[in-house]
């Protein structure tokens, strides 16, 4: 069940690219969407990837892409590199240090691409 709770995301994917082949409702396809979103950002285990005072980065486990560990100055840190970015290779270094942050960064992406498509699409077709 633990494995459940870390892992449902991938869960979701799987259905909303099922969904959008089998052409689900609008509805659902927003929703799974977002909860794909959700998933990729706040909840999927990662590694922190802040930059600590050495100028190494954090490699303690963190939940979702956006947040950082359980040390306080480096949830804001990762706030911070977000919204104010210095260097691009630095911001992409700390949000995405290894392949399994890349491809959860692209399941955020693909997640609100999806919910805007699934809003969009049927205005466009009427």
């Amino acid at each position: 069940m633990k494995a459940f709770r870390a892992y449902w995301g991938y869960l979701a994917i799987a259905a909303l690219v099922v969904s959008w082949g089998r052409g689900a409702a609008p509805a659902l396809i927003v929703a799974l969407s977002l909860a794909v979103f959700v998933y990729a950002g706040f909840q999927a285990p990662a590694w922190c990837g802040a930059v600590n005072r050495n100028g190494t980065y954090c490699r303690r486990n963190a939940s979702g892409i956006l947040m950082g560990c359980s040390m306080r100055q480096h949830r804001w840190q990762k706030a911070k590199m977000i919204v104010l970015r210095h260097r691009a290779g630095n911001v992409s270094r700390a949000l995405f240090p290894s392949p399994k942050e890349k491809f959860e960064a692209l399941m955020a992406v693909g997640g609100l691409l999806s919910a805007v498509a699934a809003v969009i699409v049927p205005v466009v077709t009427g």
